[in-house]
């Protein structure tokens, strides 16, 4: 029987939907499933043989801590996802490597100085924008601001570069209209879709029943995923669409994404059987 460990936080931001239902599935099939906070110093991560990141939501808030987090557990035991995997996808400046192999992605600006926003905004042309930390989860200072909000959003952006990056984003005005889509992968496999409603600081997260991708969003949530070389077993494509009517990449998630199992309980079970073998394979 093999020993996992379920990643979640000490103070998680938000209820994991998944969590009670994803425990209930692993001890049914076998599993020595134990929930353990990441930030519990007096774990013992050795003792278990797979550790599966699931809701450590609030990583951003200490991107050091959870670093050499990552890489002592790497040392002493298998991580699910990967190590490299998960330190590639913890900044989102991974959007200008995705976008340099031709996946699209959302028009996005990395900005190391307030005073560089408007130029940055004339330049693209746009009149709607969200401003956001390059290292982030959930909503955590993401706001968005119009052509005439320029000294707010200036303001905005220096309280996020106090401590860390900062990206500007074109506002996909589609959105609001069933616009943004998450597609759910595990273990190589598309499971379901979850239409996201939009979300900013401070809101909760509202999304759909499970539905089934079409060929244009399918396709390219293959192409994303057929850049990253490391295996996974859980990948979350979120995809929006532009006002030209073509699907882009918003984020890949690779962390701690929610899977939305509680839509597609299918799904889980693929999770576990998946973690079964990621937990024996060595």
């Amino acid at each position: 029987m093999p020993s996992i460990a379920i990643v979640t936080c000490q103070n998680i931001p938000e209820p994991d939907n998944d969590e009670s239902l994803m425990l209930d599935v692993c001890r049914a099939s076998g599993i020595d499933v134990e929930l353990v906070p990441w930030e519990d110093a007096v774990v013992d991560w050795s003792r278990f043989d797979l550790v599966a990141l699931r809701s450590t939501w609030n990583y951003y808030e200490f991107e050091a801590s959870f670093r050499n987090w990552i890489d002592s557990v790497s040392k002493v035991s298998t991580l699910c996802n990967g190590r490299d995997l998960i330190l590639w996808n913890l900044d989102k400046h991974y959007l200008d490597e995705l976008r340099d192999l031709g996946i699209p992605v959302v028009p996005t600006r990395y900005l190391s100085s307030p005073s560089e926003l408007q130029k940055a905004l004339m330049e693209e042309g746009w009149t709607e924008f969200v401003i956001k930390p390059t290292v982030s989860a959930g909503s955590y200072m993401t706001k968005r601001f119009g052509i005439d909000q320029v000294g707010e959003a200036e303001a905005f952006l220096s309280e996020i570069l106090n401590d860390r990056g900062a990206m500007v984003q074109k506002f996909m005005s589609r959105v609001a209209d069933g616009g943004e889509i998450a597609l759910i992968h595990i273990d190589g496999e598309l499971t379901h879709g979850i239409i996201k409603e939009p979300r900013f600081h401070g809101g909760e997260e509202s999304v759909s029943a499970a539905v089934t991708p079409n060929e244009e969003q399918s396709d390219l949530a293959k192409c994303v995923l057929e850049t990253v070389r490391e295996p996974w077993l859980y990948a979350r494509v979120d995809l929006m669409i532009s006002d030209e009517g073509q699907w882009v990449l918003s984020e890949l998630e690779l962390i701690e994404p929610s899977l939305f199992f509680v839509q597609n309980p299918v799904a889980l079970d693929r999770y576990v059987e998946g973690l079964k073998r990621w937990a024996t394979k060595g």
